[in-house]
């Protein structure tokens, strides 16, 4: 399943490459728009999650990604909103939030 993904990929990234405005798939000649933007997110840490094949890694360009820092986004919206107290505030409501979670 996953072959037949990096060769349609690999198809389309190919037509980019030639500034093509169609592709041909099974047959038929497909509009190629060049704003396209394919995505893969992978959570391997996961039980049961298995690696992305080499052909198809080999397509794409590896983002790492962090949790964000929810103090620092919450004192920026606080901030935004005109609280002059916004660090104090925002470490006290991101902790309510993840005691809340919990």
């Amino acid at each position: 399943m996953l072959s037949v993904v990096s060769s349609q990929i690999k198809t389309i990234q190919v037509g980019l490459q030639k500034f093509s405005k169609t592709i041909q798939f099974m047959g038929n000649d497909i509009p190629l728009v060049p704003t396209i933007g394919i995505f893969i997110t992978m959570n391997p840490g996961y039980a049961g999650r298995s690696e992305l094949p080499d052909n198809l890694k080999a397509l794409f360009r590896p983002v790492t990604m962090v949790v964000p820092g929810l103090v620092m986004i919450c004192e920026n919206m606080l901030m935004s909103e005109g609280f002059n107290t916004a660090k104090v505030l925002a470490l006290k409501m991101v902790t309510l939030y993840q005691l809340s979670s919990e």
